[in-house]
């Protein structure tokens, strides 16, 4: 079954940041998908599969932005 979990991501300024951000997330095994709303700075990810914060944090640093927990 699907969980959804909504992260808080920092660092975002435009649409190519969303753009990006969604492609990474769903690089990340036991992602299905996910929605980045620069407005809200979330992500809101669904998975198939548990992720681990510590996977979620490297990513999103790796990529230049900011994790801001889990919502």
């Amino acid at each position: 079954m699907a969980q959804i979990q909504t992260l808080k991501i920092g660092g975002m300024t435009c649409l190519h940041c969303t753009a990006k951000m969604t492609g990474i997330l769903k690089t990340i095994p036991g992602v299905l998908n996910a929605k980045v709303n620069l407005l809200n700075e979330e992500a809101e990810v669904m998975l198939n599969a548990p992720v681990s914060t510590e996977t979620f944090a490297k990513v999103i640093g790796d990529a230049g932005y900011k994790f801001n927990g889990i919502k």
